[in-house]
This record gives structure tokens, C-alpha cells and sequence, in this order.
């Protein structure tokens, strides 16, 4: 069960020995957490084991003749998977792939002088992903070649938290058992506060760099059923 972050304060301001806010405020042990929090979810993010995975079902869509997608979520980090919603049989594009391609690649520059297409058709719709990205802003997905009808689609993305907008009240939303690496995160940044140079104490440091490690070790793999396998590039080609 997650750990509220409240909680979490309870233990930093025992081994601070404040058991009340005093020297040390709840807001600022609050924004050494969401710093925690931001720094682990980077690292978590950066396992590719899609602990933040988001598919969307609802938003994004590609209006005919356009050549930007609509309905991008805010939260959009990372873009994993762009696909027509509907992509059964019956759909009104089953086959239409969408494949990532840089903007100046010679196949994205040849689709964007195409006129628009029916995506009924089996289509390969190129998509590059452009602007800043969350948390800035949505970004910016770019597409080629235009459809001539609106096509809702499938957007599986990984997202970003919204740690700047937690509570003390809120629960750590970091996996793999992360309460005692927030725990060492807070307490290294809120002793730097008595600290003649402001600097982290660089043994709650070492604390928190190890707790970080154990966690990253406990969330990869996310299956072991199965060994993980590269497949063979040339398998079709080998019969």
C-alpha cells in the first residue's frame, strides 16, 4: 500500500529532531520530497519498463486534411505507440500503420506531397513529435501524409507526474518500496540548510544514491515468466 508523504515527514523530522515544524517548515520538506519524486521518476522512466504508461482512448484523433494530431494530452512525455482506434476488421482503417520517421527524411518529405489519402487504404502515415513536451506543453505531433477522412486513434504514451502539484496529505507515487529513498532525499537537502556552504549532506546522500540503486534493481524486470529474448531479425528469412 503507498505510503503518504505525510508519513514519510514523520520519520524525516525524527532523525532531524524537530517533531514539529520549526527550523524546518512542512513546505519546505514538501518541495525537497517533489524534488525526490521528480529526480526517481526520471530514472524509473529511463528503465523503458513503462511504469507510466498511459493508453488513450478517448482524445487523440488526426482531422482530415491536417497535418498535425489533435487531442495530444498535456501529460505527454514520450510517445509509445500511435495506432487507429478501431483496428478490428471492420475499422475504418485496420491497416493504417503510423511509423515514426524523422521530419526530414526523404519518406516523410515524399508523403507530405502527396494529396490527401484514404486511410481505408492500408496507409503508412509517418508521425515525427515535435515541441518541448510535458511538462512545458503538449507536444507537437507532425504527420504525413494528410487523410482525407478524421481517423480516431489508440495514443499510448508515457506520462509525467504531476509532483509540483502534491500535498503533504498525498501518497509517494514512486514504485518498488521508494519510501526510504525519499526519506534520504529530504533529509540530505534539509541538513544543507544548517550547512555553513548550503550544500547536501553527503552521507544521507550516499543514503539515498543506494536506496535509489535497490529500487531501480526491484522494478526491472517487470515479468520473468519468460527470459528476455532479442528477436532474430533474419527469422523469416529462415526457413
Amino acid at each position: 500500500m503507498a505510503t503518504a508523504l505525510s508519513t514519510i515527514e514523520t520519520v524525516v523530522r525524527r532523525d532531524l529532531k524537530e517533531a514539529s515544524a520549526g527550523f524546518w517548515s512542512q513546505a519546505e520538506l514538501l518541495q525537497h520530497f517533489v524534488d525526490g519524486i521528480k529526480y526517481l521518476w526520471g530514472a524509473i522512466v529511463d528503465l523503458n519498463e513503462e511504469h507510466y504508461l498511459t493508453v488513450d482512448e478517448a482524445l487523440v484523433s488526426l482531422a482530415a486534411n491536417s497535418t498535425t494530431l489533435t487531442g495530444v494530452p498535456a501529460d505527454c512525455f514520450r510517445v509509445h505507440l500511435i495506432e487507429p482506434r478501431d483496428t478490428t476488421s471492420s475499422g475504418t482503417a485496420p491497416h493504417t500503420l503510423f511509423i515514426p520517421k524523422d521530419y526530414n527524411h526523404p519518406d516523410f518529405i515524399n508523403a507530405r506531397a502527396m494529396t490527401a489519402q484514404d486511410p481505408g487504404a492500408g496507409l503508412k502515415v509517418y508521425y515525427h513529435v515535435t515541441g518541448a513536451g510535458a511538462p512545458v506543453a503538449a507536444p507537437t505531433i507532425r504527420v504525413a501524409p494528410q487523410l482525407s477522412t478524421a481517423l480516431n486513434l489508440r495514443f499510448v504514451y508515457v506520462q509525467t507526474l504531476a509532483a509540483a502539484d502534491l500535498e503533504i496529505g498525498d501518497n509517494n507515487p514512486i514504485p518498488g518500496e521508494s519510501d526510504k529513498a525519499l526519506h534520504a532525499y529530504c533529509m540530505a537537502f534539509a541538513l544543507a540548510k544548517e550547512q555553513e556552504d548550503k550544500m547536501p549532506h553527503s552521507g544521507w546522500l550516499q543514503i539515498y544514491k543506494t536506496e535509489k540503486d535497490g529500487v531501480l534493481v526491484r522494478l526491472s524486470p517487470r515479468q520473468t515468466q519468460e527470459e528476455r529474448v532479442v528477436d532474430d531479425m533474419w527469422a523469416p528469412y529462415n526457413d
